[in-house]
């Protein structure tokens, strides 16, 4: 390999550059203005996904075959990324479309793909992933909905907590027990239909941060489904559950590095115009080291997050371990990030006439779902110290 190519795995593609300034275009004219209304409404971003539908960077992962734009790991990261960077409520569109439909790509049959695959990709429904219960949350194993075989059709039972887009998602992969004496090997996977009987919502949770994508819980009574919509063969449901985050844990990774990089530019412009003592607040040197932290924390973040995106994309054995690694530096960053952001703006920080209090909000449920950083850390030891 000449020495100037030997430098290229270091610098992003072309295409993939191409991919950002397309997104930012598009997040900067029609889902940043949005933000701030939908953190204060609580309510879907509906103009945010038009636009993201329109430009076809609501489920960029769906592959071609299926009407989808085909997107690879590292692209659909930087979707992610973009979008959340103007607001992180909208990004969970792009980034839960990828965890509700994962299962299915992964394992699901040909026909339950092309079914529920391309109204996903032409933009017509949305996948949520129901995996969590209000009593098995980092222990997902312990989950007590239940799917009983009858006939040529599954029936499920049960509850489950904790499930974004719950209620505007048409599609939920719904993960049940189907053998109680198996634990995780007596875990099936199905594909449930918010139209089939028997399913239901609860009320949206009041929550801290991303308030413009909707959490409540999913209610399955007595809810009667054929045979067919189960992904994959009957006990494999768990195992799946745990390969599709492994991908999507770089998702999350994506979203919180487009939250810190949101906090960062806005908190970058503010110091430099902002004057006290007679000079911007970016000359005083305190000050400068914390954004040199902020921008240093975020890199690492960042390139850590692409290498597990790059490991996604291909399949590689390590992704558990950089998947684990991703979420949750960049989380903690984000987290660190955000919070400095309002420091930097001092008592106008606080305040919701700027975004960076959201941003900080926002940051936190990064630290949390698709498993706690304290899941990650037991993930990352395990694979460490295994062999």
């Amino acid at each position: 390999m000449p020495a100037d190519q030997s430098f290229d795995v270091y610098r992003l593609p072309e295409e993939h550059e191409a991919i950002r300034e397309a997104v930012r275009e598009v997040c900067a004219a029609k889902v940043a203005p949005h933000a701030a209304e939908a953190d204060e409404t609580g309510e879907f971003p509906k103009a945010s996904y038009d636009a993201l539908r329109a430009a076809d960077f609501h489920a960029p992962h769906i592959p071609v075959e299926y009407g989808g734009a085909g997107a690879d790991a590292l692209a659909t990261a930087i979707v992610i990324e973009e979008v959340a960077r103007a607001c992180a409520s909208s990004s969970l569109i792009p980034a839960v479309n990828k965890l509700g439909t994962m299962p299915l790509i992964l394992a699901g049959s040909e026909e339950l793909k092309r079914k529920y695959l391309t109204p996903v990709a032409a933009g017509d429904a949305m996948f949520s992933y129901c995996l969590s219960e209000p009593e098995a949350g980092s222990d997902a194993a312990s989950m007590t909905t239940r799917a009983v075989r009858d006939g040529d059709h599954w029936v499920l039972n049960g509850v489950k907590r904790w499930i974004t887009n719950a209620g505007v998602s048409e599609f939920y992969t719904v993960f049940a027990v189907t053998d109680p004496t198996a634990r995780s090997k007596g875990i099936s996977a199905f594909v449930v239909e918010k139209a089939d009987a028997g399913v239901s919502f609860g009320a949206p949770e009041k929550k801290l941060g991303i308030k413009g994508s909707p959490t409540r819980e999913v209610y399955l009574d007595n809810v009667r489904i054929p045979a067919d919509r189960m992904i994959g063969a009957e006990g494999t449901g768990f195992a799946t559950a745990m390969r599709t985050l492994d991908h999507t844990r770089v998702t999350i990774a994506a979203q919180a590095v487009g939250i810190a990089q949101g906090a960062l530019d806005y908190a970058k412009g503010y110091i430099q115009e902002r004057k006290q003592f007679g000079k911007p607040v970016a000359d005083f040197q305190g000050i400068q080291f914390m954004v040199a932290d902020m921008g240093m924390k975020l890199e690492a973040a960042r390139q850590l997050t692409y290498t597990a995106a790059g490991k996604s994309e291909r399949g590689d054995a390590d992704l558990t371990y950089f998947g684990a690694a991703a979420k949750c530096f960049a989380s903690d960053a984000a987290m660190e990030i955000t919070t400095d952001a309002v420091q930097l703006l001092g008592g106008y920080g606080y305040t919701r006439d700027y975004p960076v209090e959201r941003m900080m909000r926002d940051a936190k449920i990064t630290q949390i779902y698709e498993g706690t950083n304290q899941v990650q850390r037991i993930v990352m030891a395990r694979q460490l110290l295994k062999g």
